[in-house]
């Protein structure tokens, strides 16, 4: 079988370069292809090999007239989408958030989060993929933005809510941490 496989990796390969292919089966019934002509052979037609041919960049100016403003305010949306809205973790020490926009985000534009209403990282921009840590027990809201540079609100994803069980040291024997 992998001889057969490799003949006709091999013959595929070199009909691309070939101008006419012959084809015949010997008197034991096995099939043979060429270049050269053999006696009792035919003709195989092929069609054109498909290729691809990289074309330059994109001009994207013409996609989005107007001013560079207009362009960084095409975001379609964007979504926090790790966690997942009402999503439960037990017993963890951090939390992976991710945040998604539509299309992705542009070169300049910075990713904003808050928690239960309250900035991260100091007001900083967080990016679209950081831990969360440490993480305290209760139900809590992330929110998340992306901002331009000169600080305009450009996308803003809907709240999604997320709930962490801990043990508590008032109830050693807590259901949601199996001894």
């Amino acid at each position: 079988m992998r001889i057969l496989l490799f003949t006709l990796i091999s013959l595929a390969s070199s009909l691309a370069l070939a101008a006419t292919v012959y084809k015949w089966v010997d008197e034991s019934g096995v099939v043979h292809y060429s270049d050269q002509p053999h006696p009792n052979a035919e003709k195989v037609h092929l069609k054109e090999p498909q290729t691809y041919k990289e074309s330059g960049p994109l001009d994207t100016s013409a996609a989005n007239p107007g001013s560079p403003q207009d362009a960084r305010t095409l975001y379609k949306g964007c979504a926090v989408v790790q966690p997942a809205n009402n999503e439960d973790f037990s017993n963890v020490d951090s939390i992976t958030v991710v945040v998604q926009t539509d299309p992705a985000l542009r070169g300049g534009d910075q990713v904003y989060v808050t928690l239960d209403g309250q900035p991260l990282n100091d007001g900083q921009p967080t990016g679209a993929r950081f831990t969360l840590s440490p993480v305290e027990r209760g139900s809590h809201t992330l929110q998340a933005g992306v901002k331009s540079p000169d600080g305009e609100l450009l996308c803003q994803a809907p709240a999604i809510t997320y709930n962490v069980h801990q043990p508590s040291l008032l109830n050693p024997a807590n259901p949601v941490r199996h001894h």
